[in-house]
């Protein structure tokens, strides 16, 4: 594999009420010399759609899923790395809010989480196929490809999403780093514990204590990755008990420990989030909070 890239991300805000729908639209454009792939390990995250044309991606979760030869990915609401590979490539990138999920995808977040699927083969994302076909012209044109991606968008909004502004409240709850627990969470949105839970599973693909878990977790890596001057130690959310503890959730998110994580090159991920933070202000999308 080779170790050499040149990675150039374009981040896209959605328009108008789309806005609410998506952490962005994004396109990279990946340059690998020599006919290489370069590795690298998406971290947990909500769901998105990758559209690829060029190189196409091989990629497996710490379960074992494995997913290569399509050039419409989708990975569900994730509470895993997923260790991936490609090449030389052009990928648009739609990152989807939870209400973007409950939106656009025709199954709930919970029977997806932590799923890769060839969105070209799997019957749940068949109505985006026609979008994977003509996406990509035969010339690279990013901005007739952004009008593409967002007029198909546009066109299938529809009306309003059952409990959208519960899966708002719950959503802005669960990006606040004062709230960290169910109970906490449950008070915040002012309903019932067993609607958080159900919510939980149609938008968010998670039972909510995991779900504070997961973002307890992001917050710290996302400090590692924007300063990793910082140590880990001067990383860690002070949810946290202790280092013992954070450790133990990196081993259980992400599948190896903090220093094998340092240790290993992230040419892809560092661009995606050096490029997020000065474009949008934020690192990762997972601590996005949720549009008017």
């Amino acid at each position: 594999m080779s170790r050499e890239c040149e990675v150039r991300i374009r981040f896209c805000s959605p328009e108008g009420v789309l806005a609410r729908y998506f952490t962005s639209f994004y396109l990279a454009e990946i340059d690998v010399p020599d006919g290489g792939r370069i590795v690298d390990y998406l971290h947990p995250e909500w769901g998105n759609l990758r559209f690829h044309d060029g190189c196409l991606p091989e990629a497996e979760t710490i379960a074992g899923l494995r997913l290569s030869n399509t050039r419409f990915a989708v990975t569900g609401p994730s509470s895993h790395s997923v260790r991936f590979s490609i090449g030389t490539s052009r990928v648009w990138g739609v990152g989807l809010m939870p209400l973007g999920w409950a939106r656009f995808i025709a199954a709930p977040a919970a029977d997806l989480a932590d799923a890769l699927c060839d969105g070209e083969q799997d019957p749940t994302f068949a109505d985006f196929r026609p979008l994977a076909e003509s996406l990509f012209g035969p010339e690279p044109d990013e901005e007739a490809e952004l009008a593409r991606l967002t007029s198909w968008f546009k066109a299938r909004l529809g009306g309003r999403v059952a409990d959208e502004a519960r899966i708002n409240d719950l959503h802005a709850a669960l990006v606040d780093p004062e709230v960290s627990t169910v109970a906490e969470l449950v008070e915040r949105t002012g309903v019932s514990q067993r609607t958080v839970e159900r919510i939980c599973r149609r938008a968010f693909g998670f039972p909510p204590k995991q779900l504070l878990l997961l973002q307890r977790f992001m917050r710290s890596l996302s400090h590692y990755m924007i300063d990793p001057s910082l140590k880990w130690i001067g990383a860690i959310d002070g949810h946290y008990h202790d280092q013992a503890q954070f450790v133990h959730d990196f081993r259980r998110f992400m599948g190896m420990s903090p220093t094998q994580y340092a240790s290993i090159p992230h040419p892809i991920l560092h661009a995606f989030v050096t490029a997020r933070m000065r474009e949008t202000g934020s690192p990762v999308q997972s601590l996005d909070p949720p549009r008017d």
